[in-house]
């Protein structure tokens, strides 16, 4: 097969890694890539929101599946554009990309699905959203209705910071996402990640993981869009994923399908768990960043069994085979991230680093400058490691950043705390 990955970040770079794996991938093409994608595959010089010509490069170069890894050409109806001339693709269209295009749809849906999550208000208007939370208090959740690339989210714990969240949405901080803001019920328990594929019909449960999005060490300071994760996620028990699936999934695909926009691709559910009982925080429609690199570890070649059957919408031909194993990744930012943050420093120390199926360190925000690898994003590599424990993930994983030479970024130091904790007791 002949496969189009369309992306250029660490999600991207690790589908890339896993479906190269399998021998059914002849020739792998990742548009536009970055610096360590271009080891696995040719990175291509493509608009990935132009539908038309993606399609035009997927039929020149006899593209067999196209796998649309980030949220954007989703929500631009990318996907919908392929199909129309006759490609197999894997990810939902435009109508269902909603479901993370849109925080009050996604509400609107939970509503019509008797799916529990948070309550939640819907404004237009930044004075009607000031009232709001005056009346309500604090902590409260002030969300960016649109696309925000996983900054619009404000976990206001007083009310002057909910308040200036207001004014940053309505002021353009977050650009078209922020004209309309949803403002929840803050939840409090564990958080946690569940990942499902749908081909419209038949759901398919894939793993589960943890992310830890506050960019400082014991969960301080503002959201980012993810400063680490691990995979499976303890608080993810059998009784909690059955009671997901038929409680949250199951309603919300039942919905979708009711509407006309049946739901195919991976379905990212964001939960909030307590006391045994999962909430629904968000929904995304791609795989999570960086929760995929530590799916991707785990799951390995079969990857591509798993999304090719998805796309052709046979997912109840197929398992999925996981070993008792662990993953868990770390991710280096640049200096200043989640805020401004300076582009181009030198990244050293990558050409000597472990490469195989148990130590990986999955490119983002980077670039090939004077055969030097340089940073060009906030988060710009992902060091992930797999083993038996979770114990020996966390020790592969901060061995490989022991090895990074970046005076120009920094990591978390505690990912995986939680966990190792639990397991620890």
């Amino acid at each position: 097969m002949n496969i189009l990955i369309l992306g250029s970040g660490g999600r991207e770079h690790a589908l890339a890694w896993a479906i190269k794996q399998n021998p059914k991938c002849d020739r792998l093409i990742v548009a536009p890539g970055n610096a360590g994608m271009a080891d696995v595959a040719w990175c291509a010089d493509l608009n990935i929101l132009d539908g038309d010509a993606v399609a035009t490069f997927a039929e020149e170069n006899a593209i067999d599946l196209v796998v649309i890894g980030p949220e954007a050409p989703l929500a631009a109806g990318v996907g919908d554009s392929l199909r129309a001339t006759g490609l197999l693709v894997f990810g939902p269209s435009e109508a269902a990309a909603k479901l993370e295009a849109s925080k009050s749809f996604t509400k609107e849906i939970c509503d019509a699905a008797n799916a529990p999550t948070a309550a939640y208000a819907h404004f237009t208007d930044a004075e009607a959203a000031r009232d709001y939370i005056k009346a309500q208090g604090a902590p409260i959740v002030v969300k960016a209705d649109g696309l925000a690339a996983g900054k619009g989210v404000i976990v206001a714990m007083t009310e002057d910071e909910a308040l200036a969240a207001i004014d940053d949405m309505f002021d353009g901080s977050f650009g078209d996402a922020g004209a309309e803001v949803v403002i929840e019920e803050f939840m409090d328990g564990e958080e946690a990640s569940f990942f499902v594929l749908s081909d419209g019909e038949t759901l398919l449960p894939i793993g589960t993981a943890q992310d830890h999005k506050r960019v400082g060490d014991g969960d301080t300071g503002p959201n980012t869009g993810g400063m680490g994760a691990y995979s499976p996620a303890p608080v993810m028990t059998d009784d909690v994923i059955a009671k997901t699936m038929d409680e949250i999934v199951t309603p919300t695909m039942m919905e979708m399908s009711k509407r006309g926009t049946p739901f195919q691709g991976v379905l990212f559910v964001g939960l909030m768990i307590k006391n045994g009982q999962p909430r629904l925080v968000e929904y995304n429609v791609r795989f999570g960043d960086p929760e995929c690199q530590c799916l991707m570890m785990r799951l390995g070649g079969q990857v591509l069994d798993l999304v090719h059957a998805c796309a052709e919408e046979r997912l109840k031909d197929v398992q999925v085979n996981w070993a008792d194993d662990h993953a868990l990744t770390v991710v280096l930012a640049a200096n200043g991230y989640p805020g401004p943050y300076e582009k181009g420093s030198v990244i050293k120390g990558l050409d000597t680093l472990p490469e195989d199926s148990f130590q990986m360190t999955f490119h983002a925000g980077t670039t090939l400058s004077g055969g030097q690898v340089t940073a060009t994003g906030g988060r710009v590599l992902a060091a992930t490691g797999r083993g038996a424990s979770l114990k020996d993930a966390h020790e592969r994983a901060y061995a490989l950043i022991d090895q990074i030479n970046w005076p120009g970024g920094f990591h978390r130091t505690d990912i995986g705390y939680r966990a190792l904790a639990r397991a620890d007791d």
